[in-house]
């Protein structure tokens, strides 16, 4: 089954579910079209009120396709760039819808699904879920606007630390942190971030919106200039050897042999 976005409605709150179990929900450029008109109508519909994004099944979401990035090293560079501009643009419509947008996460949270957790105003995750900017493990850069929300919501020290090892960051240190509003029992993220946005579902949406609208008002300009450098980076990573490694390393199961040059 490929990858899509389920929506579905529950009262106020549309619920979106990034779905391709079979892949820990890995991403795909049709999930990030169907994102960017799903969050555009979210905008528009008065009867929506709240919006909660999760995953489908155990996971939230396992970042791209490591498949498709292997192929895609084989074709034209503004492939790949084409589509880092989509899952930025969907990025973008989380950050400018007016609706308060609640991540909900169980499981895995990697790489660009984490990048999706962080443009949501308010997250919710389970207690043993596990969070990852993983992409410099297979040679990459992040994408997302993940290093524009890390640099600016935690320390220097913390976000380095987290894009520079890539290794995987539990729930409850991201709370500590910051990133998480609340941590509950694996299982129950979606229950309980249906309830936050049930709850502000029944508040004054003019009001929500020009919060939302005034926390956020200097960040646009800025996330989008940082995306852009963040797309021309993972392009150029892309096509290095350190990334053909790392991913043929990922695929086959074995630690990468990174030789440490630059591009030339």
């Amino acid at each position: 089954m490929s990858a899509r976005l389920l929506d579905e409605r529950r009262g106020a709150v549309l619920v979106l579910r990034i779905s391709n179990p079979g892949a820990r929900n890995a991403l795909h450029p049709d999930v990030y079209a169907a994102g960017i008109d799903a969050f555009a109508r979210a905008a528009e519909d008065a009867q929506v009120r709240a919006v909660v994004l999760a995953g489908d099944g155990e996971h939230f979401c396992a970042g791209g396709n490591l498949n498709r990035l292997q192929e895609n090293r084989t074709r034209n560079p503004a492939l790949q760039a084409a589509s880092i501009d989509l899952l930025n643009r969907w990025v973008l419509a989380i950050r400018d819808c007016p609706k308060p947008v609640i991540a909900a996460v169980e499981g895995a949270a990697a790489g660009a699904g984490f990048s999706l957790v962080l443009a949501c105003d308010l997250v919710v995750a389970a207690r043993d879920a596990r969070f990852a900017m993983s992409y410099v493990r297979i040679g990459l850069s992040p994408d997302g606007g993940s290093s524009w929300f890390l640099g600016h919501r935690v320390p220097y020290p913390l976000a380095y630390e987290w894009l520079s090892t890539g290794e995987p960051i539990g729930a409850a240190r991201l709370h500590s942190a910051g990133l998480v509003n609340e941590l509950v029992e694996p299982g129950s993220a979606l229950d309980a971030a249906l309830a936050r946005g049930e709850r502000l579902a029944r508040g004054p949406a003019f009001a929500l919106a020009r919060i939302k609208s005034l926390l956020s008002d200097d960040e646009r300009a800025a996330l989008v200039q940082r995306q852009q450098r963040e797309r021309d980076a993972f392009v150029a990573s892309l096509f290095h050897e350190d990334a053909a490694e790392g991913i043929a390393a990922f695929l086959d199961k074995r630690a990468p042999r990174f030789d440490g040059s630059e591009p030339q």
